[in-house]
């Protein structure tokens, strides 16, 4: 293997924390192909009721994802892991083309390689539709989330 993307496992709870900010960075940039770099060349999904294999299944997906979740951000926040397994919970905003917002509330479960690529990911997400007015990730949708800006926890989600 002569890609890797640190920090590598075995995971300790700093790096793990570290690894699910790095995706969470990723994701908030929404490129699809610099997100699938984070991913085994033959990485296994499943997201919702979809199944992928491979980086290029997983650009097509991200690339339809984030055509039709407009003005998405993400927040990530570490719930356990192992030393070569994370999983996480997310929620996320979005809003539609015809400009109904909505929080999508998430969990996952990754498997590592060695070489600190995803080469499993699980995901089950629910959506439900918010107000506007109910909103709570604001930061510019061009970019990460910033390092003041509360997580899950501290926003009661």
């Amino acid at each position: 293997m002569t890609e890797s993307r640190p920090p590598l496992p075995p995971f300790d709870h700093e790096s793990a924390v570290r690894k699910v900010r790095a995706a969470e960075d990723a994701w908030n940039g929404r490129d699809p192909q610099r997100v699938a770099l984070a991913y085994t060349p033959d990485t296994r999904w499943r997201n919702r009721s979809e199944f992928l294999t491979g980086r290029e299944e997983v650009a097509a997906f991200l690339t339809r994802k984030w055509e039709r979740e407009l003005d998405y951000r993400l927040i990530k926040e570490i719930w356990a892991h192992g030393p070569d397994r994370i999983a996480v919970r997310f929620a996320y905003e979005y809003r539609t083309a015809e400009g109904q917002w909505f929080r999508a509330y998430g969990n996952e479960n990754w498997h590592f390689a060695e070489n600190g690529l995803m080469k499993i990911r699980h995901a089950s997400i629910n959506d439900v539709p918010i107000a506007e007015a109910e909103r709570k990730f604001h930061w510019d949708a061009s970019g990460p989330r910033p390092a003041d800006h509360p997580g899950l926890t501290e926003l009661g989600l």
